[in-house]
């Protein structure tokens, strides 16, 4: 596959690359004393990662920010809640069925999907609904791959995700948000899933996904706004029509299905024209960039939208 090429972050939303590479060598040899102390299969498999073909030469956000602030909101409101309440979420053992529209369909446990599906790294964008953003390494495979293997058939159109509901261990489940209803469930249009950016991650930085980011598996769609990266998914679904949201359902005149990330159309409440660069200005600091049309991937997915009016599918 041929390396795409889109605009690269400013160097002040980066790390040094000295230090970036120094950390991932530490940290192959502590994830191997961890995989044979304790560790599930994936961490052994995590550390044969190869770079994909979308692996660029930017350095990501500081691993500090990225872990620590974040929406989780299974987890409670505050970015920092999903790293300070979720000690507790055990993502092993686990299982993701594939199901709906498809010729073979199958329950996966989490480490036998791992290592059915190689591994790849990808670097990047992620722009929050909220006008922050990071630039993130993550680890892991396209949902095409998975997909595939599940053989969709001919009046399949969209993929409809489904999340966990563990409230003794998310205690976001609890309370929170009274109009956010349990199971969080997102959804792509087919050939959205099957495009080659879509990507289910199980780790991030070299390491197996942490419990706050959405471990173990969770979806990454760069060209579009976070909040459709649905986090420890357990069912996906191909289904023939539109699958509902939560936060499309929770307030959809603020929250589309597409949620392509547009410069152009303000959020009702504030502008989406700039964005805060997460780690720009040290921990969980940052200065302003201009926002992309779709993040700066237009040149891979505006084929995507032909003449779909995005204004009215915020």
């Amino acid at each position: 596959m041929a390396r795409w090429s889109y605009p690269r972050p400013s160097s002040s939303e980066i790390t040094p690359r000295g230090v970036w590479l120094s950390r991932r060598s530490l940290l192959a040899g502590a994830t191997l004393g961890m995989a044979v102390g304790a560790g599930p299969r994936a961490f052994a498999a995590a550390l044969h990662t190869r770079p994909g073909p979308f692996q660029a030469a930017e350095k990501p956000t500081p691993l500090e920010d990225v872990t620590h602030y974040n929406n989780f909101y299974e987890f409670g409101l505050d970015k920092t809640d999903p790293s300070t309440r979720s000690g507790q979420f055990r993502p092993r053992p686990w299982t993701v069925s594939v199901e709906g529209l498809v010729a073979r369909p199958r329950v996966w446990d989490i480490d036998a999907l791992i290592a059915a599906l190689p591994l790849e790294e990808r670097l990047y964008r992620m722009r929050c609904v909220e006008a922050w953003s990071m630039v993130i390494p993550w680890d892991g495979f396209p949902l095409a791959s998975l997909l595939a293997l599940a053989e969709p058939l001919g009046s399949a159109r969209y993929v409809a995700f489904e999340s966990v509901v563990r409230p003794a261990e998310m205690p976001g489940q609890t309370g929170g948000l009274d109009s956010l209803a349990w199971p969080y469930v997102e959804g792509l249009r087919l050939d959205e899933a099957m495009n080659p950016l879509t990507l289910l991650a199980v780790g991030l930085y070299g390491e197996t996904l942490p419990n706050q980011n959405g471990a173990p598996l969770r979806l990454v769609v760069p060209w579009k706004y976070g909040f459709k990266g649905i986090k420890s998914i357990t069912r996906i679904r191909l289904v023939e029509k539109m699958p509902p949201t939560t936060w499309n359902q929770m307030n959809p005149a603020e929250y589309g299905f597409f949620a392509n990330v547009n410069p152009e159309v303000d959020h009702p409440r504030w502008s989406q024209a700039s964005e805060r660069v997460i780690g720009a200005g040290g921990f969980f600091g940052g200065g302003r960039k201009k926002t992309l049309m779709f993040n700066g991937y237009g040149a891979q997915v505006a084929g995507l939208y032909g003449t779909m009016n995005l204004r009215s599918f915020y």
